[in-house]
């Protein structure tokens, strides 16, 4: 940019800071969260699970390997605006396709940059998420609270169904071994290449899609996806999961769709403090007593207690840093999930074993 123009971010609780402005200038609001990955900011752009909010990347240089066009989650950018210390207009790997500046203003994105992110993340843990503002076209502080006060929370937000498909689709290797469906509520494109490279034929169903309509496919086992927002918020979603259980058929569920695999039976979902987002947050398996390194990015969890208490549920993970749920199981049926991103990348791929015991579980019960 030849030109820096002033931006300004404002925080639910009044907190402001004043930066310069990234991508398209205009105005976007959503709730304000942060990752401490230090690579992957393409992917992290692009993860559906985003949508609805306005992403802190702590890293302090951002853009300066650009864009490649098969570092991605989804086909857009789903953050609502992002919030960076330095910012790359160029780049310089030889294998990009264009610049992180490009890419955000194709996709009408807003940013800010020049700001003190430690500052601004030390702000965030101390009190909690929130909702917040960035614009590059008013600075005006007062006009700016009146608009952020119209913000929904992201508490009760239904938001899958602003990124899942609309129509079903499907992806296959040659000579394809299991038949998978997945449901689809804001799905990385990595979880369909994992399965994929397993040897399976995945079908990806809408968020609307009956029991018939999946049982018309025949699959093996039924995969459910990651995806943005509140998942107490997904009844139909929930109803459904629970008929996929009953099935007896084996389920692996990734992030929301842990949550709702949770809700399904029984269990009770709670809004933390601060979410779990980046690429180096330590899980412990609980069956194995082995430690995993992980890509995580939620802002729900599993309560601790309503799974502990369940007698059908095994919690069989548990993320180190504040004993939150991290993966459970079904005690009676080949059905398990975990909250964190076993798909990862960028990221740890420590957790890549899931997707075989994914397909274990499929291979046992066709036997």
């Amino acid at each position: 940019m030849s030109e820096q123009q002033s931006a300004v971010l404002l925080l639910e609780d009044g907190t402001s800071f004043e930066g310069v402005a990234i991508g398209m200038i205009g105005t976007t609001t959503g709730e304000i969260a942060f990752n401490t990955g230090m690579t992957g900011y393409q992917e992290v752009f692009t993860d559906p699970s985003y949508y609805g909010q306005i992403l802190v990347m702590t890293s302090a240089h951002i853009g300066n390997y650009g864009v490649h066009e098969k570092e991605i989650e989804s086909d857009s950018i789903n953050v609502s605006g992002i919030v960076v210390k330095k910012f790359s207009d160029g780049y310089s790997r030889v294998s990009a396709s264009k610049s992180l500046q490009d890419n955000l203003i194709e996709n009408k994105k807003v940013g800010i940059s020049d700001i003190d992110t430690r500052a601004l993340v030390r702000h965030i843990r101390s009190r909690g998420a929130m909702n917040c503002i960035i614009s590059s076209e008013n600075t005006n502080i007062d006009s700016l609270k009146k608009e952020l006060a119209s913000v929904p929370s992201m508490d009760g937000l239904e938001l899958s169904s602003k990124v899942a498909t609309k129509e079903a689709f499907e992806v296959q290797p040659e000579n394809a071994r299991y038949k998978v469906a997945l449901l689809d509520f804001g799905v990385k494109k990595n979880i369909i290449r994992c399965l994929v490279d397993r040897g399976c034929h995945v079908k990806v169903f809408p968020l609307d899609v009956t029991l018939e309509e999946i049982s018309a496919f025949s699959p093996d086992g039924y995969m459910l996806s990651n995806g943005p927002g509140d998942p107490s918020a997904m009844s139909s979603s929930i109803n459904l999961v629970k008929e996929i259980v009953a099935l007896e058929v084996p389920v692996f569920g990734i992030c929301l769709g842990h949550q709702i695999l949770g809700l399904s039976q029984g269990l009770t979902t709670e809004k933390m403090f601060n979410g779990h987002r980046g690429i180096n947050h330590p899980v412990k398996n609980l069956k194995t007593g082995k430690g995993e390194i992980t890509s995580q990015n939620h802002g729900f969890v599993i309560s601790k207690e309503s799974a502990e208490q369940n007698e059908k549920i095994n919690v069989t993970h548990i993320h180190l840093n504040d004993q939150t749920v991290a993966g459970i199981e079904l005690k009676d049926h080949a059905v398990f999930s975990v909250q964190y991103h076993p798909e990862a990348s960028a990221g740890p791929h420590d957790s890549r074993y899931l997707f075989d015991q994914f397909i274990t579980n499929i291979k046992n019960h066709k036997a």
